[in-house]
């Protein structure tokens, strides 16, 4: 889900997924300007490169490696009662019922900092409730978003370089792309991240510009409709870099503002001044979107756009 300072995450391995999580929505239909669609029954390829056994979870402090005490492991039962310990400064991550508090100021009892109000609005059980019920389905009328399934086949095709590896399903919301990627059994540990605790899935919670992994440990990292409501793009997508492994993919959607008033010389002002009120930021170039990518350590940058929805891809160097 959008509108994340800080983020919810859950981490699965497929088999975990009861059948009551998979529901799914078909896709709208809506028309996909290049077709890069990958039937099921495509082989699947597991490159020697990818980190499927590695411990990804990292302090985010230091950004060493966490060590469990006594729960051998994470899972979706795992959350509570566990503890996560940093060997480096000794900070220790304690879960409770639902999630495990990844943040830099976990266990603080007097200290808070105010979120935006986009980010809070997501934190509301009625907006978790409605977001699979029509508010994401409205995507497709009004932006020209594929649907879940489509933009699933669609995204196949850049991340065939890491199939049988990790993945992060960064501000994953209600946890839509997360259920899909586990029900596709092309990966081999999902990670889904989302600040509000009223979604699903939800046993981590961690900031998108500090993101408890490792370094170099993270073999994809997916963020569908999530790229605008970031409160600093280049700020989350720098910390995205830097926990992708030599290879390892980034994929995202997002909506781009662009059309006949993109050329006038005060529009991006507008759009600027537009972000500072409301936090959501407006994309109105493809060559915006690679500039940040570039711009944070990422190379060969790829879109599909169909109206106002663009899917961007892009790798961090080998």
């Amino acid at each position: 889900m959008a509108g994340v300072m800080s983020n919810l995450s859950s981490v699965f391995l497929p088999r975990q997924l009861g059948n009551s999580r998979r529901y799914f929505f078909k896709s709208s239909g809506s028309r996909v300007l290049e077709n890069r669609i990958f039937a099921a029954q495509d082989p699947v390829v597991v490159e020697k490169e990818v980190s499927t056994n590695r411990n990804i979870l990292a302090c985010p402090i230091c950004y060493d490696s966490l060590t469990w005490v006594g729960n051998p492991g994470l899972s979706v039962e795992s959350a509570a009662g566990s503890t996560l310990q940093c060997s480096t400064c000794k900070k220790s991550y304690i879960g409770n019922e639902t999630h495990l508090d990844l943040t830099a100021a976990s266990g603080a009892k007097n200290y808070g900092e105010p979120m935006p109000l986009s980010t809070e609005l997501f934190r509301l059980p009625l907006i978790s409730f409605l977001y699979e019920r029509g508010w994401r389905q409205s995507f497709s009328v009004l932006g020209g978003f594929p649907g879940p399934e489509k933009e699933f086949e669609l995204m196949r095709d850049f991340l065939k370089p890491v199939l049988g590896g990790n993945i992060v399903d960064a501000s994953c919301g209600s946890g839509l792309f997360s259920r899909l990627f586990a029900k596709s059994g092309l990966f081999s540990r999902v990670v889904a991240l989302d600040y509000s605790e009223n979604m699903n899935l939800i046993l981590v919670r961690a900031d998108i510009s500090r993101l408890p992994f490792v370094s170099s440990s993270v073999d994809a990292v997916h963020a569908g409709a999530a790229l605008h409501c970031w409160p600093s793009p280049s700020a989350a997508v720098a910390e995205i870099s830097r926990v992708l492994r030599p290879g390892g993919v980034f994929v995202a959607t997002t909506f781009m503002l662009d059309g006949p008033y993109s050329f006038l010389p005060f529009f991006r002002t507008v759009c600027q001044n537009t972000t500072l009120i409301s936090g959501n930021h407006l994309f109105v170039s493809e060559r915006e979107l690679e500039d940040l990518c570039r711009a944070c350590g990422l190379v060969g940058f790829t879109c599909i756009r169909n109206r106002r929805f663009v899917m961007i891809s892009a790798s961090k160097p080998i």
